[in-house]
């Protein structure tokens, strides 16, 4: 269930968000707007030829969320849900930019799921920087196997913001589901697609590609053993990414 946004409408929501700040409003409105997944895929043979292998991407990411299983749907239901309800009775502007991840991890445990915050920290080693990251897991208990685990990114778009990006990079952002619900295998899928276009951006104007925008360190913050937390507001949390400025 990608629900898709006119080829026009530019996101505003990847632009607003400042430091490890999430302007709530913005998402919610984003979301509500385009739904789980961005932009549809605009890529043609006529796009500038500098740029061709760039916004290809665009369409990797477009075919990456075409498919959604049921599970992943039933989420989504009631992410949108949620979002609805707290968009009409929040006062965005004076709560904590962390009651969003507290509130959904609520209305998901009451929903019957087996939701928690998760705080994952990794270690620093040699040029790879240390960190510590949270999110939203669910884990799909369905037969007698080892548990699904699903992850819920509430402000996907943020991890691959960079600075003085060529103009077809922000419309590969825009193609980016504002918040991201799935699998780990789904997601390190769109890191690898990012992770390629990040690099195609930064080399147009002779920039490295920095460790912290490797697919490691990005895959890192997910895939990190981390510490459940069933009760997120009787813990103090915060979100912590090395600063950058690249």
């Amino acid at each position: 269930m990608w629900i898709r946004e006119p080829v026009a409408f530019v996101s505003q929501f990847s632009y607003r968000r400042m430091g490890s700040d999430l302007d709530l409003a913005a998402m919610v409105e984003d979301f509500l707007e385009i739904g789980s997944a961005g932009t549809d895929s605009w890529y043609s043979p006529d796009s500038d030829a500098g740029f061709s292998d760039l916004l290809y991407h665009a369409d990797r990411i477009s075919a990456c969320l075409e498919s959604s299983d049921e599970y992943q749907s039933e989420l989504m239901t009631i992410i949108r849900s949620h979002l609805l309800s707290i968009s009409d009775t929040m006062q965005f502007e004076n709560r904590d930019s962390n009651c969003i991840l507290y509130s959904l991890v609520k209305t998901l445990q009451s929903s019957g799921y087996d939701a928690a915050l998760c705080i994952s920290k990794w270690q620093g080693v040699g040029k790879f920087p240390g960190g510590q990251h949270e999110y939203i897991d669910v884990l799909a208990h369905q037969g007698d196997g080892a548990p699904e685990k699903y992850i819920i990114e509430i402000d996907f778009r943020c991890h691959f913001q960079i600075a003085r990006a060529v103009k077809p990079y922000n419309r590969v952002l825009d193609s980016l589901p504002t918040i991201f619900v799935g699998k780990m295998a789904k997601l390190k899928q769109l890191l690898q697609i990012m992770v390629d276009a990040v690099t195609y951006s930064l080399e147009q104007n002779s920039m490295p590609l920095p460790p912290w925008r490797s697919l490691n360190y990005l895959a890192a913050k997910w895939e990190t053993p981390c510490k459940r937390i069933l009760s997120p507001d009787t813990q103090t949390s915060s979100h912590q990414r090395p600063l950058d400025d690249k």
